[in-house]
């Protein structure tokens, strides 16, 4: 379709079935708004005759499962309908130039697919890791022109990095694949440019669920093939509301308390002969608590700890979910936070004690729905988000509270997103 095309059919609502697909009848005149705002801002980058597309690839939440993924435990997540969206067209060389809102990537030579060192941590690094496993897997690529903008936020524990990774897999899916890029591969080349060229370690869990919408149970046992298994689950049908409150936590590098949690569960497996906590149990945790404590420390063997009732957990919030028994499924979220606050331990840092943001949104969550809903840190803890299903006729009085708590707007209220990346027209 024609640049100008574009433009036109959004105007005229041509669009209008799949904006409410996409993000719910509520949001759909934002959302409009939002899309022929975003093809304004990329006039700039293309003519009105450039035969284009627009994309678009969501950002995630997880439901369920802390910090079990890179222990090849269960996780439960969703898309969301938090996204980024972007227009481009195909180039006849071998060149990828990627602009956005807020910066601009260096042009890409494709033809060159090495690892940079110099490009660690940029879009670049990305795009070129997508395409060098893209051509791995035998997939072909080639150049294109991109302008997009992401209404996921950045430290949110919503993957703002799987989203764009996704966006862009979805690109070279539409161009030069014919659609033919599994939702399966599309994340583990996400994942392999994160882990190899952009030189971050990271599981698989963001990707899978930006790859492939709605709810999904995932087993990581088999590291290379995971269990995939979508999960039927519509909130408002339960009259619930999914709020992520950003907690507005000081994001000073966290790294060392990020991965001190991967570390310390590793060792623990070490000392029961495993490589990860995935293939032990509670009563072989239990059976060995002495030399776990004396060779592992004690916060390792209380992270064990929530790790293995925490995949069991995972997998039972799916069950919940299939049975349609919402009230099981959010006992076990508050079961998880509960968890992931005595055990887990990643909602205070340490050395921490003016700023404790994430478990001043926690006990507030607490105070408004005590039994009448769920809430829990969000992702990797420490900073950023917490996660609420909150009653509908609650939501309004929740949403007031954590304003005058962490300022206006901190709260989203997500939809989950029934698609992973695609082209939207």
């Amino acid at each position: 379709m024609k640049f100008k095309d574009c433009i036109t059919l959004i105007q005229n609502d041509g669009l209008k079935d799949k904006l409410i697909e996409l993000y719910g009848e509520e949001k759909e005149d934002m959302s409009k708004a939002r899309y022929l705002a975003m093809l304004d801002h990329a006039k700039s980058y293309f003519n009105e005759d450039d035969e284009v597309g627009i994309f678009s690839a969501p950002g995630r939440s997880e439901i369920g499962g802390n910090h079990t993924d890179h222990q090849l435990g269960r996780v439960l997540a969703a898309a969301i309908d938090l996204d980024v969206i972007g227009v481009a067209k195909k180039s006849e060389d071998m060149l990828v130039h990627y602009y956005s809102n807020s910066f601009s990537s260096k042009e890409i030579d494709l033809n060159e697919l090495n690892i940079l060192p110099e490009e660690k941590n940029s879009t670049e690094a990305l795009i070129r890791g997508i395409a060098a496993g893209l051509k791995e897997k035998n997939y072909q690529i080639g150049g294109f022109i991109a302008y997009a903008e992401s209404d996921v936020l950045s430290g949110s524990g919503m993957s703002s990095s799987a989203s764009f990774e996704v966006f862009i897999g979805t690109i070279f899916n539409h161009f030069y694949n014919n659609h033919s890029v599994t939702p399966l591969d599309i994340a583990k080349i996400g994942q392999y440019a994160e882990n190899v060229y952009f030189m971050k370690a990271c599981g698989l869990m963001d990707q899978l669920a930006c790859a492939y919408g709605k709810v999904i149970s995932i087993d990581f046992s088999n590291k290379d093939e995971p269990a995939i298994e979508e999960i039927p689950f519509n909130l408002l049908e339960h009259q619930y509301a999914l709020i992520l409150t950003d907690t507005k936590s000081a994001h000073d590098d966290l790294s060392d308390e990020y991965s001190a949690i991967p570390t310390e569960m590793k060792g623990v497996a070490m000392q029961l002969g495993q490589s990860v906590l995935s293939t032990t149990n509670i009563d072989e945790l239990i059976d060995h608590v002495s030399i776990i404590r004396e060779k592992c420390g004690d916060r390792a063997f209380l992270r064990a700890y929530h790790f293995v009732n925490e995949t069991e957990r995972a997998f039972d919030e799916a069950e919940a979910l299939k049975a349609n028994d919402i009230d099981m499924f959010l006992e076990l979220i508050c079961e998880s936070g509960r968890s992931s606050w005595m055990y887990l331990q990643n909602v205070i840092a340490n050395n921490t004690s003016i700023h404790q943001e994430l478990a001043i949104g926690l006990a507030l969550s607490e105070a408004m729905l005590g039994v009448n809903g769920a809430f829990r840190v969000h992702g990797g803890g420490f900073a950023g988000t917490i996660q609420a299903f909150v009653p509908l006729e609650l939501k309004d009085s929740y949403i007031e509270m954590m304003e005058m708590a962490f300022g206006k707007d901190c709260c989203h209220t997500l939809n989950i997103r029934n698609c992973g990346g695609i082209q939207v027209c």
